[in-house]
C-alpha cells in the first residue's frame, strides 16, 4: 500500500480490519497459491458537453459481484415479450448472455485445482439472504458439475470451522475446497466473532473468492491510485495500447488527502456539487453521496482526516432514454431512463502463472433519472437486456 492508503484505513475502522487480516496472513504465509476472482467492472454511457459519447468506469466490484445468475434468464424472459408480441425480428437482436455458467466455470475450476474430489464449495451468505436466487443459478451450474455446494454464514465458521495442521479447512465434517463470498462486503456483516471466522477463512488452505487482498484491490482508493499517471504505465510495461484503451474508460478521480492537492478538491466540490460524486470505501451501492448532501458532508469533515476516507469523482452523465421499469408495487409509466452495463471477468492464478482470464457475460440495470443512487436489490432499478442495432 502506498501512504496515502495507510491514511484511509487510519480513518475507516473496516478497511482498517481488513488491511489487519491480510498483514497478518501474510506475516504467517499465503498457503494457498491458486487465486480466483469473480469481478464485475460497471460502465455507464457519458454524454458531457466537453467528451464524445464513451464508455466510462463506475466502478468494479472485487466481492460478491451480484446478478450473474438473474442476468442470465433476462435474455430469454424478453425474447419471449418480443415474440408474444409479434416482434421475432428485434427479439434475435437480443445478446446471448449467461454469467452464471461462466462464474461456474471459474469456481469448478479453482476447485479443480484444489485436487480433492472429496472437497466441496462453500457459498459464504448472509443471516437473512433476500437475493438467494441469483446465488442458485450459480449453484445450480456447480451441481450440473457433480460438485457439491454447502451454504453456510460466518456464525457457523465460528461455531464449527476448523484447521487441520496444513490449514485445510474443515465445517461439519466437510472438507471446503472454495469459499465464494456472497456476504462481507459491509461494516453491518461483522462483529467480533465474525472477523475471527473471516481471519479463519483467510489463514486456510480453501481456495477464497476473493481473497482478501483482491477485496482491497476493490476499494474506491485503489482506483483512484490507479488512475494517477505512471500508475498503469508501471503494471502495465511495454503495452502503451493496452493502457491508453484502459484510462479512455476512466473519468476524474480525485483524492482528499490533507494537502494543497486535497484542500483545492474539497473547495471545487462545494462550491459545484453537481459535478461530482463522494464515495467512501464501500461496497452494495447505496453509500455515495451527490448534490446537496455531498456539500453538507464536506462543509462538515473539510478541516477533518475523516476526507481521506473519501474519494471524489467526476459524475457520469448518460443520455436518458424513455421507457417503462416493471417493479413490485409501483405503477406501469413511462419515464426518463438510465442504463449501467457491467462486464463479468473471471481470472485464476496460480502463483505466477494465469490460468484464467476471460469475460464470461454482462448486466445491463436500468433506472429512472430522479434516482442518483441505488440498484436492484435496493428497489431502485431494474435487470435489463441490452438491445443490439
Amino acid at each position: 500500500m502506498t501512504p496515502m492508503d495507510l491514511i484511509t484505513i487510519k480513518v475507516d475502522d473496516f478497511t482498517a480490519q481488513l488491511f489487519k487480516i491480510y498483514r497478518q496472513v501474510l506475516k504467517e504465509g499465503v498457503t494457498q497459491p491458486v487465486v480466483l476472482g469473480i469481478n464485475r467492472s460497471d460502465y455507464m454511457f457519458d454524454h458531457g458537453a466537453d467528451s464524445i459519447p464513451a464508455l466510462k468506469q463506475v466502478e468494479i466490484n472485487t466481492i460478491a459481484a451480484s446478478f450473474g445468475g438473474l442476468t442470465s434468464r433476462m435474455t430469454a424472459v424478453h425474447r419471449h415479450v418480443l415474440n408474444v408480441l409479434g416482434k421475432s425480428k428485434e427479439a434475435s437482436k437480443l445478446l446471448t448472455n449467461n454469467p452464471s455458467k461462466g462464474i461456474s466455470m471459474g469456481i469448478a475450476k479453482a476447485w479443480e485445482l484444489y485436487a480433492s474430489d472429496r472437497a466441496v464449495v462453500m457459498f459464504l451468505v448472509e443471516e437473512t439472504q433476500r437475493n438467494i436466487f441469483d446465488q442458485r443459478c450459480i449453484e445450480s451450474e456447480l451441481w450440473k458439475r457433480n460438485i457439491r455446494v454447502i451454504r453456510r454464514r460466518f456464525k457457523d465458521v465460528f461455531e464449527k470451522a476448523s484447521l487441520d495442521n496444513d490449514k485445510r479447512l474443515y465445517i461439519d465434517g466437510e472438507e471446503v475446497a472454495v469459499v465464494y463470498y456472497r456476504e462481507g462486503y459491509v461494516p453491518k456483516s461483522y462483529n467480533k466473532q465474525n472477523w475471527e471466522a473471516r481471519l479463519l477463512l483467510e489463514r486456510s488452505r480453501a481456495v477464497k473468492c476473493p481473497d482478501i487482498a483482491t477485496q482491497l484491490a476493490g476499494t474506491k482508493k485503489v482506483q483512484q491510485e490507479l488512475s494517477r499517471p505512471g500508475t498503469l504505465e508501471r503494471l502495465l510495461p511495454n503495452k502503451p495500447e493496452a493502457v491508453a484503451q484502459i484510462r479512455a474508460t476512466f473519468t476524474g478521480l480525485y483524492s482528499l488527502e490533507m494537502n494543497e492537492e486535497g484542500d483545492k478538491m474539497v473547495a471545487m466540490a462545494i462550491a459545484d456539487p453537481e459535478r461530482f460524486v463522494l464515495k467512501p470505501q464501500r461496497e452494495g451501492g447505496g453509500n455515495n453521496l451527490y448534490g446537496a448532501e455531498l456539500k453538507k458532508v464536506l462543509e462538515k469533515i473539510k478541516h477533518s482526516p475523516e476526507r481521506t476516507s473519501y474519494i471524489l469523482m467526476d459524475k457520469i452523465k448518460p443520455l436518458p432514454a424513455l421507457n417503462y421499469l416493471l417493479r413490485a408495487h409501483s405503477p406501469l409509466k413511462i419515464a426518463e431512463c438510465v442504463s449501467e452495463l457491467g462486464i463479468f471477468g473471471v481470472y485464476i492464478r496460480q502463483g505466477q502463472d494465469f490460468i484464467m482470464n476471460k469475460h464470461v457475460g454482462h448486466l445491463l440495470r436500468t433506472k429512472t433519472v430522479e434516482h442518483a443512487d441505488g440498484g436492484v436489490a435496493a428497489g431502485v432499478a431494474v435487470l435489463d437486456t441490452p438491445y443490439a442495432i
